[in-house]
């Protein structure tokens, strides 16, 4: 057997978890515990239902309607190295890849220097969606993120540029932006 995850659950089609059709994967346990967490039975770390990265691959693979993978949480980020490989195999396949965190973009870069991994599944994604999520900040008219202080980046010119770029909203659904 492959790479192993802890997972709360899959999604095998969504809308709302990023552009295009897309599988979203819920990884198990946070440390963030975000107050209004929509997720909350996502914090712990025990052990909940065991993910195969190659069984996920093929699964998502075979659905010739998705056109991205998405991470979602628990943190995303706790499971950095198995959830890379699981990205990189993806992008391989033609499928774009999103992940939540409830880090932000400039926590990462600055804790992948202790947590490599952290940079490895980073540089394996085409969006972000960082920050944690803060309930009096909530809005439910921005696309893919739950309250207005989490961003919804574009990995890899961010990590071009050395800094967060905001994907373009105006013009994902163009072609320009969501990689096939």
């Amino acid at each position: 057997m492959g790479t192993k995850l802890n997972l709360s659950g899959v999604v095998s089609e969504s809308i709302v978890d990023g552009p295009g059709i897309r599988m979203t994967i819920f990884t198990q346990g946070c440390p963030h515990h975000c107050k209004g967490c929509h997720n909350p039975e996502t914090w712990a770390f025990e052990p909940r239902h065991p993910g195969d990265v190659d069984k996920i691959l093929n699964i998502a693979v075979k659905n010739k309607i998705l056109q991205g993978i998405t991470f979602s949480g628990g943190e995303p980020f706790c499971q950095a190295a198995e959830l890379a490989e699981l990205a990189r195999k993806c992008r391989e396949n033609g499928l774009n890849v999103m992940s939540y965190s409830g880090y932000t973009f400039e926590e990462l870069v600055a804790g992948s220097e202790e947590k490599p991994e952290w940079m490895e599944l980073l540089k394996n994604l085409d969006y972000l969606v960082d920050g944690p999520y803060i309930e009096e900040q909530r809005s439910l008219m921005l696309l893919f993120r739950g309250s207005k202080n989490q961003r919804f980046l574009d990995v890899p010119e961010s990590l071009k540029q050395g800094k967060a770029v905001p994907v373009n909203e105006e013009t994902l659904y163009d072609g320009t932006k969501v990689r096939e």
